[in-house]
């Protein structure tokens, strides 16, 4: 699918990988619907980007406010296209720590945010996007890209939570891909690896250093833009459905 005149739903776009995703499609000829659930940081990023962009805050798991920024899409834009689920949120805590076990509450958090929250945004949008007509010989309607991450098959100590929820998003592609292939619909994932988000960014050399150490080539964190490019390329190779892709530069996190 060419990106030029499609209409693209992202989540997380306030900042990092999400705000990268919408400059790229943008830049493209697309137009996008930019969902986060910081408004503040959400409006200026926006306007950053012109008419192209709109914008609508929210919780990725809060199904009306989820379905009213589609709304919004579609009388803005007309339809969608392309749906990228890049928020997410961590939280690290051990099963059973010093002050007892893992709340539960921080869990189902954890969970609900990052998998229920994923899925929640592209089966409203998959709802869109089978309405479409055709955009390619092959028939395809929408692609949707889903953001998992390493800790789906390297989750660290303190991770059970996290690695849970992006472990979900990993074995969800393939099911969702099959059920939405009648559609026209493609699903896939990207696992990226530690990038510099805003997060990382502001971190000491004390946490930095010892992650790019463990990084096999490049020796450096990923930029934003590069996972952008990697999502571009999944909505313009028609061929890519249904797996999991790590961006990584081959990095393996100890325990």
């Amino acid at each position: 699918m060419d990106l030029n005149n499609k209409t693209a739903f992202i989540t997380g776009a306030a900042s990092g990988l999400g705000l990268a995703t919408a400059q790229n499609f943008v830049a493209a000829g697309a137009n996008v619907m930019m969902y986060d659930l910081n408004a503040e940081l959400l409006e200026q990023s926006a306007s950053s980007l012109g008419p192209q962009a709109h914008w609508s805050a929210g919780d990725v798991a809060d199904e009306a406010a989820v379905s009213k920024a589609v709304a919004m899409a579609k009388e803005r834009f007309g339809t969608l296209h392309v749906n990228v689920n890049s928020a997410g949120i961590g939280g690290a805590a051990r099963t059973v720590g010093k002050n007892g076990p893992m709340p539960l509450a921080k869990f189902e958090h954890i969970v609900r945010v990052n998998l229920i929250g994923t899925f929640n945004v592209l089966r409203l949008c998959a709802e869109v996007m089978q309405t479409n007509q055709p955009t390619t010989p092959d028939g395809e309607r929408g692609v949707i890209i889903n953001v998992a991450s390493i800790a789906a098959f390297d989750g660290q100590t303190g991770q059970a939570g996290y690695a849970a929820s992006k472990g979900g998003i990993v074995a969800m592609t393939l099911p969702i891909a099959r059920d939405l292939a009648p559609r026209g619909i493609r699903v896939m994932t990207i696992a990226p690896g530690v990038f510099e988000t805003p997060l990382l960014a502001a971190a000491p050399d004390e946490v930095r250093d010892p992650l790019i150490a463990i990084t096999q080539f490049p020796k450096r964190l990923g930029n934003p833009e590069e996972f952008a490019r990697l999502a571009a390329h999944i909505v313009n190779s028609n061929y890519l459905n249904g797996e999991t892709i790590r961006l990584d530069a081959g990095i393996r996190m100890p325990a």
